[in-house]
């Protein structure tokens, strides 16, 4: 293989380099694309979520019951160990996806996902098992974690080298609703489940219902995915060896890439992590928790909101591709740092009137799909197709893993110790300031680079 050189990770914009050796994908090929890749990728999402969406009733059955209050943090930390694990799961599954292949690298992670996912409805109780129980639990969450760390990155750089270079946010849209569109089905799934079985059985074992379905939409999926082509670009890389060996060291050795990662990281996605979990996680248990909205009416409040949100992923994704990626990015991070008390202030102001609630929460998750849409394709555009894989999913997964996925944890835990009810807000409105700040000042716009000049320029 040749030797690493800065060329190599240098992805130049504006060129304008022949199209042969080029493989053009057909609108209905890239569609079942989309279709198999955003598909799975949702129910790993649903996978990790449910867990999150059930943390009040979890936190009765494997932690002890004497104090409420504990046994609610220990459960928010349990969840938040599946986010910290995530940049790890970016290594491993980042490493096996930039020599093996994409596709195979999603397939992994799927049924490593839908396996744990299945386990945890199986799991004996802290009643019946003792410690063994929490501990088992934290396990389970390491293999999802990991899991994770490894799917959204093949999804969306899967995805993103199939599609044409001038709707590229567009395309890679459809991958950025599947987190939220996970969320949405495993609360429909929960409230549905709940409804069906009544309250008292859905507490007591009903619980366990929407884990245990997780097996059914792995297996689909899983089939589907079977039955895709490798990314064609990847594929042109191997076939020609030109892949990296050692895509950990070729990302994180090469000072290049690092400053690239370390951007991407503080001036895009930390502050999309922590807006993405604000608007949607948080608001969640602030409704059951703070407000004492009834478990139901919550769910149904941000299900709602969710799904008038989700078509404005796509429509960011789409206007990115048009006045680019970075702009929308740090506009969504600051409308995030000036309203979210706000917003948060009226949702207590109205919390006998779920309409307002809902429109409240709409708001959030409109800041939301801004930070969201477009940042798949930023991701892909500013690394190279040799550790593509590897060096998005590094920023990524401490933006949304680190960042974000402990935000629940921090900001519960800050308004538990201050008495505060609006204190917990202070870390997401911090790390959403410090994006705006980065990015405003090194995030490069990238929406005009051309995946495929890179190997023309290596030919």
């Amino acid at each position: 293989m040749a030797q690493t050189s800065p060329q190599t990770f240098a992805v130049a914009p504006g060129s304008h380099a022949p199209a042969a050796g080029r493989e053009v994908v057909s609108s209905s090929t890239l569609w079942k694309v989309i279709f198999a890749s955003a598909g799975g990728t949702m129910i790993e999402w649903y996978d990790f979520y449910i867990f999150g969406s059930l943390a009040a009733i979890i936190s009765t059955h494997f932690f002890p019951k004497d104090n409420p209050t504990a046994s609610f943090l220990l459960t928010l930390g349990t969840f938040a160990t599946g986010f910290v694990v995530r940049p790890f799961g970016a290594l491993v599954f980042g490493r096996v996806g930039d020599i093996v292949g994409r596709k195979y690298a999603f397939l992994v992670t799927l049924l490593l996902m839908g396996g744990a996912t299945a386990v945890i409805g199986l799991l004996p109780t802290y009643e019946k098992i003792g410690l063994f129980a929490p501990l088992a639990l934290v396990l389970i969450r390491l293999i999802q974690g990991l899991a994770l760390g490894g799917e959204y990155g093949g999804a969306a750089v899967y995805v993103a080298e199939h599609s044409p270079d001038e709707k590229r946010g567009f395309y890679t849209s459809f991958i950025q609703i599947t987190a939220t569109l996970g969320l949405f089905v495993s609360l429909a799934v929960i409230l549905g489940t709940r409804l069906i079985v009544g309250e008292d059985t859905f507490k007591d074992w009903g619980w366990r219902i929407p884990f245990l379905l997780s097996v059914l939409l792995v297996a689909v999926s899983f089939y589907v995915r079977t039955r895709l082509k490798e990314s064609p670009i990847f594929a042109k890389l191997k076939a020609e060896g030109k892949t990296s060996t050692a895509p950990i060291k070729d990302s994180l050795g090469n000072k290049r890439n690092w400053k690239v990662i370390l951007v991407a990281l503080f001036g895009a996605t930390a502050g999309q992590g922590v807006v993405w979990y604000t608007g949607q996680f948080y608001a969640l248990y602030f409704l059951q928790n703070t407000l004492k909205v009834p478990f139901v009416t919550a769910t149904i409040i941000v299900a709602t909101a969710l799904a008038l949100g989700m078509p404005f992923f796509v429509f960011f994704g789409a206007l990115s591709d048009r006045i680019g990626r970075k702009k929308i990015m740090l506009a969504g991070n600051l409308c995030g740092a000036i309203g979210f008390y706000p917003v948060f202030y009226a949702m207590k102001q109205n919390a006998e009137s779920p309409a307002v609630l809902t429109a409240l929460v709409f708001v959030l998750v409109l800041f939301v799909t801004m930070v969201y849409g477009p940042i798949a394709a930023y991701l892909v555009e500013a690394f190279p197709a040799k550790v593509r894989y590897t060096s998005l999913s590094i920023p990524y997964h401490v933006g949304n893993g680190v960042f974000g996925g402990l935000l629940p944890l921090i900001a519960s835990s800050v308004t538990v110790a201050t008495g505060n009810i609006y204190a917990g807000l202070a870390y997401p409105i911090g790390v959403a300031l410090i994006t705006v700040v980065v990015g405003g000042i090194f995030l490069k716009e990238r929406s005009d680079v051309r995946l495929w000049d890179e190997l023309d320029r290596a030919a």
